[in-house]
């Protein structure tokens, strides 16, 4: 499937005049987000239990629960974008599921029509190892993924190589009030590797995530990496919303 999109589709666009000193305060003024995810988060987790049986028992993840799923993880890279993920946009962020078009950080999921039966029993734990260990570099352990969000929801600043970068980052923006471009791209990639690996580990899709640093905010044609361990049972996928998956080039 070169030349497809892949299923987990992560952008944002830098804000041309980021603030040079409102990052120092921005762990304060995310606090609000901290809490309500922190109960998003346990939501997801229970969620995320009950769609495993079902993909097991139909092959379909529920359609509700999945736009749920997705919903947090939108809006938990929303924060990790304003916050010490990114520092690229002083907006804040909205206190929202749903996508907002306006808002610089996007995130979306196309919505399997079927996934398989078995890959459900190893896909999280077994195949995703090899990118566990890759994301664990980017992001100090993977503070703010999925499979560490029923213990560390509320704690979702980066580490790792991710917060290196914006640390430079900021440092740079303090001193010259620009956000050095090379840096975001690089930023945006590595999350995106880690957004990728997130929904893969919480069953999402069964399009193995690609071994390949897609930088920049915007994403364009991603071929998936070859099929990857059992990704053949992913079958057809349409938007969150129900809408196909727009075609390269649209």
């Amino acid at each position: 499937m070169i030349g497809a999109l892949y299923p987990v589709r992560v952008e944002a666009t830098l804000d041309p005049r980021v603030s040079r000193f409102l990052w120092l305060v921005k762990w304060l003024l995310v606090v609000p987000h901290y809490i309500v995810l922190f109960f998003l988060w346990a939501a997801f987790a229970v969620l995320s239990v009950v769609a495993f049986f079902a993909i097991l028992v139909t092959g379909r993840y529920p359609p509700g629960l999945f736009a749920f799923n997705v919903g947090v993880l939108r809006w938990t890279w929303r924060v990790v974008y304003y916050s010490y993920g990114a520092l690229a946009t002083d907006r804040y962020p909205p206190f929202t599921l749903a996508e907002v078009p306006d808002y610089p950080a996007h995130l979306e999921v196309a919505y399997p029509e079927h996934l398989s039966r078995g890959l459900v029993l190893v896909k999280w734990w077994l195949l995703a190892i090899p990118h566990y260990l890759v994301v664990g570099i980017f992001a100090g352990g993977g503070t703010w993924i999925a499979w560490e969000a029923d213990r560390n929801a509320s704690s979702l600043g980066s580490g790792g190589l991710i917060g290196l970068l914006v640390l430079v980052a900021a440092v740079v923006l303090a001193i010259t009030g620009r956000y050095p471009q090379q840096i975001f791209d690089l930023v945006l990639g590595l999350n995106r590797w880690v957004l990728r690996v997130a929904a893969y580990a919480t069953l999402m899709t069964d399009a193995y995530p690609p071994f390949r640093l897609d930088m920049g905010g915007h994403e364009g044609t991603v071929g998936l990496g070859g099929p990857g361990p059992g990704s053949g049972g992913s079958g057809s996928a349409t938007a969150v919303g129900g809408a196909p998956w727009p075609a390269p080039g649209d």
